[in-house]
């Protein structure tokens, strides 16, 4: 089932929204400051890839005091549109009883989108 899962949301616009993720990574990491953005940029592009089966969890002893400065910092730069997307698109996925899957995937992708370090994909 994650295989047929993991097809029907790349169709439906994961590869989308990977690629969107990859690029804006690429885009961060051109300055030296922007480095770890991009890096957590690159972990939401790889889950956003294959997200059935996966889930993104804060690993032991996290989030730590850097994880939780830089997620403040996410925050305030304006990363939290990129959460603020996945709740959109999971609603209007969720219309239809065909969509809900994908819906709950792009809920399952909020908390990481909203604040990606001390986060590790499982």
């Amino acid at each position: 089932m994650k295989v047929i899962g993991n097809i029907i949301w790349l169709i439906f616009g994961g590869l989308e929204i990977a690629l969107f993720y990859y690029i804006v990574g690429l885009l961060m990491c051109i300055t030296i400051i922007g480095i770890p953005f991009g890096v957590q940029l690159f972990k939401l592009g790889t889950y956003a890839m294959w997200p059935f089966g996966r889930e993104i969890q804060f690993g032991e002893n996290e989030p730590g005091c850097l994880s939780v400065v830089m997620n403040i910092i996410w925050i305030l730069i304006g990363f939290w549109e990129v959460a603020a997307i996945h709740i959109v698109c999971g609603l209007l996925f969720c219309i239809t009883i065909v969509g809900i899957p994908l819906g709950v995937q792009h809920f399952k992708m909020i908390p990481a989108a909203f604040i990606p370090f001390g986060q590790h994909l499982r």
